[in-house]
């Protein structure tokens, strides 16, 4: 494997943990779509950054570009407010404002400079390696590394320090501002972090993969963990994953870096929520067939019991009446029979069912409760 190539995939890899950090958080306040606003929105800042400062690699772009995240989630949460529209409705009325008015900027006014759409939406991954970052005439690697790598430990810093506030603010803000804490301002600082990260990965990998970064590996983490802890850790390892694999397929393929890298994201989502042990479609299934048997077997418990010790008991009782009284069809109905057998539920003598001490006090609790 080339210089290059491990240069690509730390890129890629710092890249994804540092969009993943903030992320978590955005996908448990449900506020998915509030990265997709900040990650284009954030275009105005770096433009108008770029027009004062007329230096693509001045960190003045990213607080530019940060102010105008914050902007946007400011401007968001003053329309929500009104009660006119819903806050997905005003995400959508603001940042497509914001970032057309980037890109008419860009077109107008930036037309022989290295800032387009193209290098906004998609970036510029495999070419990330050759701006280098020199000291005192040494070259120590990338710049976008040494970058985004500053990002990350930013992210981790706040996460670490702030964690019982986050967690706090996230989960109840009620009990947060009554234990003396201030969601608003760790609200907005996390929005502030989430402008800087999406600024810092923007010209590396392009707002599609920011988003993608962003939303599904955290995503996919939470259908396999409620812990928090585990949630971020896993969400990291997940952006790292979709990160080399994406690489590797692009590589493959010939084809976009990035693009490669948000498919396999979507690709491991895809998976985790098909094969998640808990949450996963396939153990929903099972969950939800196993308790449509279980509850057949407790509706004949309680109707073997309803009738258990009366005169109409004999003729209750037979298995080949379950059908006029359960409205069951026969196979269901054997099948329901059978399953309450292996529990220990009922006995099936010659086709005259009666309940055993364990499917008797099953229907007793069924029915108090």
């Amino acid at each position: 494997m080339s210089t290059l190539q491990i240069e690509i995939q730390l890129i890629a890899v710092v890249v994804a943990a540092a969009c993943a950090l903030p992320g978590v958080f955005l996908v448990l306040r449900r506020m998915s779509l509030m990265s997709d606003a900040i990650s284009h929105a954030i275009l105005l800042g770096i433009v108008l950054a770029f027009f004062v400062t007329e230096d693509l690699s001045s960190p003045l772009l990213i607080f530019g570009a940060a102010a105008i995240g914050v902007l946007t989630v400011t401007l968001v949460e003053l329309i929500a407010r009104t009660g006119l529209v819903k806050e997905d409705a005003a995400i959508g009325l603001v940042f497509p404002v914001l970032f057309s008015i980037g890109v008419i900027l860009i077109s107008k006014f930036a037309g022989n400079v290295h800032l387009d759409t193209d290098a906004v939406l998609l970036g510029e991954l495999a070419f990330a390696p050759f701006d280098r970052f020199v000291v005192f005439g040494m070259d120590i690697g990338p710049r976008a590394l040494y970058l985004m790598s500053g990002i990350l430990v930013l992210n981790l810093l706040f996460i670490v320090i702030f964690y019982k506030e986050l967690k706090l603010a996230t989960f109840d803000v009620g009990l947060a501002a009554a234990l003396g804490f201030v969601p608003v301002v760790i609200h907005y600082v996390l929005m502030g972090l989430v402008s800087i990260t999406a600024v810092g990965a923007f010209d590396v990998v392009g707002s599609i993969l920011v988003v993608a970064l962003m939303i599904a590996p955290p995503a996919t983490a939470y259908l396999l963990t409620d812990r928090l802890s585990r949630l971020i850790g896993l969400s990291v390892l997940i952006g790292a994953l979709s990160a080399i694999t994406g690489y590797w397929l692009a590589r493959a393929l010939d084809a976009s870096i990035a693009g490669a890298m948000a498919t396999m994201a979507g690709v491991i989502f895809g998976l985790v929520y098909l094969l998640a042990p808990d949450r996963g479609l396939i153990a929903i299934a099972r969950r939800r067939r196993r308790q449509r048997w279980e509850f057949a077997q407790t509706m004949l418990a309680i109707h073997l019991f309803n009738h258990e010790g009366t005169l109409e008991a004999a003729h209750e009782s037979r298995i080949e009446h379950m059908g006029e009284h359960m409205r069951w069809q026969w196979p269901f109905t054997q099948r329901v029979v059978h399953y309450a057998e292996q529990r220990g539920l009922l006995r099936n003598d010659s086709g005259l069912l009666s309940l055993t001490d364990a499917g008797r006090q099953l229907a007793q609790q069924t029915i108090v409760a």
